[in-house]
C-alpha cells in the first residue's frame, strides 16, 4: 500500500500480500488558539471546535447516510465517531487524535458504493488560523497505527488558508473491489449539510 499519497491519488486497498483492508481510521489532532494578552495579563486559549464526519453513498450517488458528532454511529455499525472534542489541545500538541472516525468494511452496507470524509470548522475558525491541525487517514484502530496511507496539515498549508471546510477522502466500490481517492480539497462551504452536497456534486 502507498504511504502519504498526494492530492489526487488514487489507491487499491488489497494489500501486497492479497488480503483486503478491513478497518480504516481517520484522526484529527488540532489546537486551540492561543490570544495575546493585553496589560501584561497571562494569555488565553481560545477553544477550537473541528468536526471530522463521514458520509455514506448509493450507486446513484445518493447519500444514505452521515455519521458526525450528532449521530456516533452508523445504522449497520460499520462507521464509528469517537466523539465531539469542543476544544482542541489547549496545552500544546499532545501527539493525539482528537476526533477518530472507524470504517469497518466487513460491516458496511453492500449498498453504499462510498464513503466520504469531511471536516468542518464548527464555530467559522479559519484553517490558517489554528496553531496545528493534521489528518491522518491509516490502517489499524483508534489505539493502534499500522500504517499512515494519506496525511494533511491544513494548519501549515497556504490552500487551506481562508477556509473552514475540506474533503479529506474518498472510498469507492469500483467492480466490486475498495479503492481509495485522496481528495484534501478545500471547500467553500460552511456547514456540513453544504459540504456533503459539494462532494455529491463534484467528488464521486
Amino acid at each position: 500500500m502507498a504511504i502519504n499519497l498526494q492530492k489526487g491519488q488514487r489507491i487499491s486497498l488489497e494489500k501486497s500480500n492479497g488480503t483486503k483492508l478491513q478497518y480504516v481510521c481517520v484522526g484529527i489532532n488540532w489546537g486551540a488558539i492561543e490570544k495575546k494578552a493585553m496589560f501584561g495579563l497571562s494569555k488565553t486559549k481560545e477553544a477550537v471546535d473541528l468536526d471530522a464526519s463521514c458520509a455514506l453513498f448509493n450507486e446513484q450517488k445518493q447519500p444514505l447516510e452521515v455519521v458526525y458528532f450528532g449521530n456516533l454511529r452508523s445504522k449497520d455499525n460499520s462507521v464509528i465517531h469517537s466523539g465531539d472534542d469542543l476544544t482542541g489541545d489547549v496545552n500544546g500538541d499532545d501527539g493525539l487524535d482528537n476526533e477518530v472516525i472507524t470504517l469497518d468494511f466487513s460491516r458496511l452496507n453492500p449498498a453504499v458504493s462510498y464513503v466520504a470524509f469531511v471536516l468542518n470548522s464548527f464555530r467559522g475558525h479559519d484553517f490558517g488560523s489554528i496553531p496545528f491541525a493534521s489528518i491522518r487517514i491509516y490502517e489499524g484502530t483508534p489505539t493502534r497505527v499500522t500504517e499512515v496511507f494519506a496525511k494533511y496539515d491544513i494548519a501549515h498549508d497556504a490552500a487551506f488558508a481562508g477556509h473552514v471546510s475540506m474533503i479529506m477522502g474518498v472510498f469507492y466500490k469500483k467492480n466490486g473491489e475498495w479503492k481509495f481517492n485522496a481528495i484534501g480539497e478545500a471547500t467553500k462551504d460552511k456547514k456540513l449539510q453544504e459540504t456533503v452536497d459539494t462532494v455529491t456534486q463534484n467528488y464521486l
